[in-house]
């Protein structure tokens, strides 16, 4: 048990989002390996202005990885580390052609798997991930080619 809350403390001290009034988003951006840096580049140029009813915003400190949509409520990270928690063996749900893990401790935050960068995204719960997850899929599927 405190393993698993130390794994979340974590998490939401890596991504502090949600922090921002008025301005931009706070959100602690990644360092990507240099083979995935212009991949996650070219991923977060091409992502949409919109995202299930939200409009991107600016996020703080400023960063070519990452993508923020409304008040902090959908934030896009590329270049993160593989999961921890996440099994050889574990099944992951796929998305038109983009798989995600989720942890079930973690029911906000999904990572997509098998490209060549690993793509976080946090989803508050006043939107539907699902939704999210599809607009997403596009833009990672021709930005992160996939890994055998």
């Amino acid at each position: 048990m405190a393993y698993r809350f130390a794994r979340w403390a974590a998490c939401a001290c890596s991504l502090s989002i949600l922090t921002g009034c008025g301005g931009a988003i706070r959100v602690d951006p990644p360092v990507p390996d240099p083979a995935s840096a212009a991949a996650c580049e070219a991923l977060v140029e091409g992502l949409p202005e919109t995202l299930d009813g939200a409009e991107r915003v600016e996020s703080a400190p400023a960063s070519p990885y990452v993508a923020v949509w409304g008040e902090g409520e959908i934030a896009l990270r590329c270049g993160v580390p593989r999961p921890v928690n996440m099994a050889a063996t574990d099944e992951v749900p796929v998305i038109n052609d983009v798989a995600w893990f989720s942890a079930p401790s973690l029911p906000t935050l999904f990572t997509s798997v098998g490209r060549q960068a690993y793509v976080e995204v946090t989803i508050s719960r006043s939107h539907t991930p699902e939704t999210v997850l599809v607009d997403l899929a596009a833009p990672i599927k021709a930005a992160l080619p996939q890994t055998g």
